[in-house]
């Protein structure tokens, strides 16, 4: 499966799936406002760098790519986990991007001010996700 960028799911979202979305990562903020209340800013930030409502999309997106084969009168078969995977694996890249985000404004920002370290931590993060979406597309360890 390529990974690639739509609009199309907007058009496919109901309202009561962005309500989910909205709720689960206000959750997961609260949440992590509470860790951090009780352990520290520090532990409390590892758990809003959480990708708070991926959960609920990758259910979603599941669920609308076995719709789309249903109504089209195909087989689901395992089309919405491959999905919901390739969501995953563009997670994870978002992911690493931020932990680069993260580890530059963690050492640049009590040195710098604000509104030259952010962007370039942007940058950073931006370049870290392409590089790293850009080495799995070639997986060079697979034969």
């Amino acid at each position: 499966m390529m990974i690639s960028a739509s609009t199309g799911g907007l058009h496919q979202t109901k309202w009561y799936e962005y309500a989910a979305r909205f709720l689960f990562g206000g959750a997961m903020t609260v949440a992590a406002y509470l860790i951090a209340k009780h352990f520290g800013p520090v532990v409390g930030g590892l758990f809003l760098a959480f990708p708070a409502i991926f959960p609920a999309t990758a259910t979603l997106i599941n669920n609308h790519e076995k719709e789309r084969k249903q109504n089209q009168g195909l087989d689901p078969g395992c089309r919405g986990r491959r999905a919901a995977g390739a969501d995953a694996a563009g997670t994870v890249m978002g992911s690493i991007g931020l932990a680069v985000f993260a580890i530059i404004v963690w050492i640049f920002i009590p040195r710098a001010a604000g509104w030259l370290i952010l962007p370039a931590a942007l940058a950073a993060w931006m370049l870290t996700a392409a590089a790293v979406w850009f080495v799995w597309k070639r997986r060079p360890w697979r034969s």
